[in-house]
C-alpha cells in the first residue's frame, strides 16, 4: 500500500497551492489514464519551466513547487518538487529522490563559485506508475539540451529517467556518485546544510547572469 505522505500536499510538495492545482489539471486535460497524465506533466515542467542554475539556493522559495512555477523556471531540487507536486494533484503518488552527479558541463561562472564538477543531492522525482516507482529528471529544459548538443532526457513512465552520460559529441556529461535516497517532502535543511559545507562559495550572494546562455558558452 502506498503511503498517504506521497499523495497529500508537503511544505515544498505544496499541490495544495491553488496555482499548482490548475496548471497540473490543465496540462492533463484529455489524458485517459495515469501514466499518460505523468508523461504530460513530465514534459510540460521539463521544457515549460526553465532550469535556472543561478537561483538563491539559500532561499526556501526556491526548493517550493508553487514558487517555481509562479517563477516559471528553477533549479532541478524546485523543479522536481514541482512535478511530485502536480502528480499528487492528479492522483499519481509521488515523492522527491536526490542523488550526487559529476557534471562536465555547466557554466564556468558556477564551476568557479562551486570549486568543484561534483554537483550534491541533484534531484529527480520518482513518481508510482503500474505498481512501481520510477525516476524521471525534469530538470534540463530541451532549448538548454539542443544549444548544449544532449539529447533532452527522456522519460517513459516504466523505467528510471536520471541523467544524460553522454553528449552528442560522445563526451561524458555526468556520472551518477552517490544516492541519498527518497522522501516524502523536500527536505531543505539538510540540503541547505550539505550546501554550506561542501560550496562555501555559494554563502555570499546568489550567482547573476543568464545560466542558459553561460552554460552554452562555457561548453
Amino acid at each position: 500500500m502506498i503511503e498517504q505522505d506521497y499523495l497529500v500536499p508537503g511544505r515544498f510538495i505544496d499541490s495544495d497551492d491553488a496555482d499548482v492545482v490548475a496548471f497540473a489539471r490543465a496540462a492533463t486535460v484529455g489524458t485517459q489514464s495515469p501514466m499518460e497524465r505523468a508523461l504530460r506533466l513530465y514534459c510540460e515542467i521539463r521544457d515549460g519551466i526553465i532550469y535556472d542554475a543561478y537561483v538563491d539556493m539559500f532561499d526556501p522559495a526556491n526548493y517550493r513547487a508553487s514558487a517555481v512555477l509562479r517563477q516559471g523556471r528553477g533549479f532541478c531540487v524546485g523543479k522536481a518538487a514541482l512535478l511530485s507536486a502536480c502528480a499528487r494533484v492528479v492522483g499519481i503518488p509521488a515523492r522527491v529522490g536526490y542523488a550526487d552527479v559529476r557534471n562536465h558541463l555547466t557554466s564556468p561562472k558556477l564551476r568557479e563559485r562551486l570549486k568543484s564538477d561534483l554537483f550534491i543531492w541533484h534531484s529527480y522525482a520518482e513518481l508510482h506508475l503500474d505498481g512501481c516507482w520510477v525516476k524521471a529528471t525534469p530538470a534540463f529544459n530541451a532549448g538548454l539540451c539542443e544549444r548544449l548538443g544532449i539529447a533532452p532526457l527522456a522519460f517513459d513512465g516504466r523505467s528510471d529517467s536520471l541523467f544524460q552520460p553522454f553528449d552528442a559529441q560522445g563526451r561524458r556529461h555526468m556520472e551518477y556518485v552517490a544516492d541519498h535516497g527518497a522522501f516524502a517532502d523536500v527536505p531543505f535543511d539538510q540540503i541547505v546544510a550539505a550546501f554550506r559545507t561542501h560550496y562555501p562559495g555559494l554563502t555570499t550572494k546568489p550567482l547573476e547572469g543568464d545560466f542558459q546562455a553561460e552554460a552554452v558558452a562555457g561548453g
